[in-house]
């Protein structure tokens, strides 16, 4: 038995994983998003840690056997978040988030003092990574950043929490600006330029490599082993790849998730900066990803939920299914940048926008707006991935929270022109690669961990839709460039 634990944005999810492939059992627990300031994102670490023991406290409960039976432990979590911690291992600020967009003067500024970082990362300089964030400390805070002994991203905490052990993977320090993604080792040049040094940072891992042991308090409170390996783990999209067995070149999937990605295999370091496309190690050695990431989709939908007033996503969404053609066509445009933007723009002051709307929209209009703007956005990052790879997805999976929606995969399916499969599992993302990694750790080998999953639903591309989505998605792209200036009066 493995156990897989994803610490998401919006709610922690555990999951337990038998040797069979079977998933025995899942439990989540739900997280809170801060905002203190525009454009700040921020949780605290304890609620963290309070959610996971929600989550395996339940778990113990009900599965008790099964948690005794747990030979190893995987993580996965939200990237780039900012986890300080002191000399005596206490949590010194509120972590800052992927979505946080107020460090761009620091994007700037790294920039300036490394000209040669986005080939070393392989990466822009993003207000959402990890780098920008301590500038942003040691500018405004640097009473806070004199103390600074460790940086961790946020489900290296909870392992810290766990064993008491500084690890991370390379995975997720791709998503830092800290590392040479392809030797895939810390960089001294680009830690210098923020006034840190490896010392700093927790030791670099494989994902499916043994980091850390689990504490006998712990195991004992959780009804788990005390000892059990922990493995490396992986940043949310390479975990979530891993559980869907999307570890071979052109493997791929596309997350409706609170942000939005998609993720394509690699053999080799494929970097793309002018495209604010990301260029990250894979969970697994000797394999990396390109991926293009949008920072509001499955967010979208639940925000024009809540401003139509419908009872949930569902309700909306079966009122968007009931609209015909024309008035699909006839439709608002929506601009998905609530959050501001990555792929392609790389615009944190980038805004959403309702646009042409008229007395004869309705909730139904607004609703399809949103999915057909947000899939628009993701059409964008598509083309800005490598054109080979894209060549070799003849089909992509679908997960995350938004796949549940048919109407959203079939215009999906249809703008990215491929079939999207959802598999059994592809509800548990992060969590289920997790357990794999676990798995993997513990001994397992790549082809049996990493089978792919039962398909349980396919969405067809449909070629009668595509020229009138092809029409809108031109106006769509005309917007952007018209109204960028706009976004910083």
């Amino acid at each position: 038995m493995y156990l897989g634990i994803d610490l998401g944005t919006s709610a922690l999810k555990a999951v337990l994983l038998a040797e069979d492939g079977r998933i025995v059992a899942q439990q989540s627990a739900p997280l809170e998003v801060s905002r203190p300031h525009p454009q700040w994102s921020e949780q605290s670490p304890a609620d963290w840690w309070r959610a996971l023991g929600i989550a395996l406290t339940e778990l113990a409960r009900t599965h008790a056997s099964a948690m005794r039976a747990v030979r190893a432990i995987g993580l996965s979590g939200q990237m780039h978040g900012a986890v300080l911690l002191d000399a005596a291992g206490d949590v010194l600020r509120p972590a800052i988030l992927w979505n946080d967009g107020r460090s761009e003067p620091q994007c700037a500024e790294l920039a300036e003092r490394v000209p040669r970082l986005a080939q070393i990362a392989g990466n822009l300089a993003m207000p959402g990574f990890t780098a920008p964030k301590l500038l942003w400390v040691h500018d405004h805070q640097p009473q806070i950043f004199a103390k600074v002994a460790k940086v961790l991203l946020p489900k290296d905490w909870l392992r810290w929490k766990l064993s008491g052990e500084f690890f991370t993977d390379c995975s997720d320090a791709s998503g830092t600006l800290w590392l040479d993604v392809a030797a895939r080792e810390w960089s001294d040049e680009l830690l210098a330029a923020c006034g840190l040094t490896r010392a700093q940072m927790p030791a670099l891992v494989e994902g499916s490599a043994p980091a850390g042991r689990l504490k006998r308090d712990v195991a004992e409170r959780f009804g788990l082993n005390a000892g059990i390996v922990i493995a490396g783990g992986g940043g949310d999209n390479a975990a979530s790849a891993v559980g869907m067995g999307a570890i071979a070149p052109g493997d791929g999937f596309v997350s409706l998730g609170t942000s939005g990605v998609i993720f394509l295999c690699s053999d080799r370091f494929l970097p793309a900066p002018q495209s604010a496309v990301h260029a990250f190690c894979h969970a697994l050695p000797h394999a990396w990803h390109q991926m293009s990431v949008m920072l509001s989709a499955a967010s979208a939908l639940r925000w024009v939920t809540q401003l139509t007033d419908r009872r949930d996503e569902a309700e909306l969404l079966a009122e968007v299914e009931a609209l015909d053609e024309r008035s699909l066509d006839q439709a608002p445009l929506f601009l998905p940048y609530l959050a501001g933007e990555r792929t392609p723009h790389n615009d944190a002051q980038a805004q959403g926008v309702l646009f042409g709307l008229t007395h004869e929209h309705g909730a139904a209009a607004l609703g399809y707006a949103v999915i057909e703007g947000v899939s628009f956005g993701l059409l964008d990052g598509w083309q800005t991935l490598d054109e080979p790879t894209r060549a070799l997805a003849r089909s992509l999976d679908l997960v995350g929270g938004g796949a549940r929606s048919a109407t959203w995969g079939r215009l999906l399916a249809t703008l990215l022109d491929r079939p999207l499969t959802k598999r059994d599992g592809g509800e548990a993302g992060g969590a289920l690669g997790a357990a794999r990694l676990a798995w993997l750790a513990d001994g397992g080998r790549l082809e049996e961990v990493c089978a792919k999953q039962a398909v349980i639903e396919s969405f067809q591309p449909q070629p009668e839709r595509r020229a009138a989505l092809m029409s809108r998605y031109a106006r769509f792209r005309a917007l952007y460039p018209l109204l960028r200036d706009s976004f910083r009066v």
